[in-house]
């Protein structure tokens, strides 16, 4: 497989506070590029009013990812882009989890060069991928899910044989 097909080099995903949906996201996209045996550099963030930096990843979503095989760091902890809105300058891709978080980008940014997409619109499709908090294990399958099936749609374009 040619590994210079995929256009980006840089992603970064933006959620509420990047204890859940983001992290997960960040999970699969290191995990399927490291597969793919390509170097894109992927991180995550929070954007919300109640972002904060250095809390601790939810429970439930390393609980729903462990279920994939896929560890989320007991070290890792959130940031909140709000006190680092410099990170925008540093990613060829945006992909938020609701197209709220796609206009409190360009909110805190409005000069950006780059390409901000729900993770959604990466998939061809339309919608948010809703917050799972307070929704249990179950709920955070749900979204865990439904972000894996995005990832991996979008991904399509580029690389067909993706599972």
């Amino acid at each position: 497989m040619d590994k210079k097909i995929f256009p980006y080099q840089s992603v970064l995903i933006v959620c509420s506070v990047n204890t859940a949906r983001s992290p997960m996201a960040e999970a699969y996209f290191k995990e399927f590029f490291k597969n793919l045996g390509i170097k894109v550099h992927v991180r995550s963030c929070g954007v919300a009013s109640n972002a904060r930096d250095n809390m601790l990843i939810s429970l439930d979503a390393k609980l729903a990812m462990k279920e994939e095989g896929i560890i989320l760091s007991e070290e890792a902890k959130s940031i909140d882009l709000k006190k680092h809105k410099e990170m925008l300058q540093h990613f060829e891709l945006i992909l938020t989890l609701t197209e709220k978080h796609k206009k409190q980008i360009v909110l805190l940014d409005g000069t950006l060069d780059c390409e901000i997409l729900t993770l959604k619109e990466f998939a061809g499709k339309k919608g948010d991928i809703k917050d799972p908090s307070m929704k249990g294990l179950k709920g955070f399958r749900k979204a865990r899910n439904e972000i894996k099936t995005c990832i991996i749609m979008g991904l399509k374009r580029w690389f067909p044989d993706l599972q």
